[in-house]
């Protein structure tokens, strides 16, 4: 009983580690998009590039503020999975951006298979939850 009971938890431990490091992972890359877009392509320069689609330049502030603000919570482990799910619509509008690039996002412009993927995965960590290592248990 105790070898199986040792197997459980150590499974558990396993799966709770899988699960932050997803959920540290998709934190990191929201987060680096976010800021790619504020200090690399400048306010202005996202705005235009949004506009330059037929977007709202207004989409660009509030990409940016789910990107940064998604991330640093993916980050903390704070309200995983609602956070996870709000960051969908975002790489959904990413992979309408990329969808006439073609299929790899090493093509120019970039393809639409980075932002499915981390679509999916978003999906994924929405229904793990946030793992260990988290700001505060009641909030994750």
């Amino acid at each position: 009983m105790d070898a199986i009971h040792m197997t459980t938890q150590s499974s558990r431990t396993a799966s709770h580690s899988a699960i932050t490091l997803l959920r540290v992972s998709l934190g990191v890359l929201a987060l680096a998009h976010g800021l790619l877009k504020v200090f690399v392509f400048t306010l202005p320069g996202t705005v235009g590039y949004f506009e330059s689609l037929g977007l709202p330049g207004v989409l660009a502030y509030l990409t940016i503020a789910a990107e940064v603000g998604g991330g640093i919570a993916l980050l903390l482990g704070v309200y995983t999975r609602w956070v996870s799910l709000a960051l969908v619509p975002v790489l959904l509008g990413a992979t309408w951006v990329h969808l006439g690039n073609g299929w790899m996002f090493s093509n120019a412009g970039g393809g639409w298979e980075f932002p499915v993927f981390w679509t999916l995965a978003l999906i994924v960590q929405a229904g793990l939850g946030s793992g260990s290592w988290v700001l505060n248990r009641r909030f994750a």
